[in-house]
């Protein structure tokens, strides 16, 4: 199916370390996020990879289900045969 899209690029990749010292960061100093030049690259940035994750559900659904109706179609072609 290719690369999977993501649409979380506003935060960074956590590591395990990042995780467990968040257990006591009851302030929220920890928190780091991928920064834009600007709010509108950050704005059509999100806009376009929120679009790709809708191409991307609608294809997976159109997939699923031509899958789910080649079944039905072979089921019903052994019913026939029987």
């Amino acid at each position: 199916m290719g690369d999977r899209i993501k649409t979380d690029f506003l935060f960074t990749e956590p590591s395990f370390s990042t995780g467990v010292a968040r257990v006591i960061d009851f302030w929220g100093l920890i928190t780091e996020y991928n920064r834009s030049l600007t709010p509108e690259q950050a704005d059509a940035l999100a806009i376009y990879l929120d679009w790709r994750m809708t191409g991307q559900d609608l294809r997976d659904a159109i997939n699923q289900f031509k899958a789910e109706n080649e079944k039905i179609e072979a089921s019903k072609e052994i019913l026939q045969e029987a």
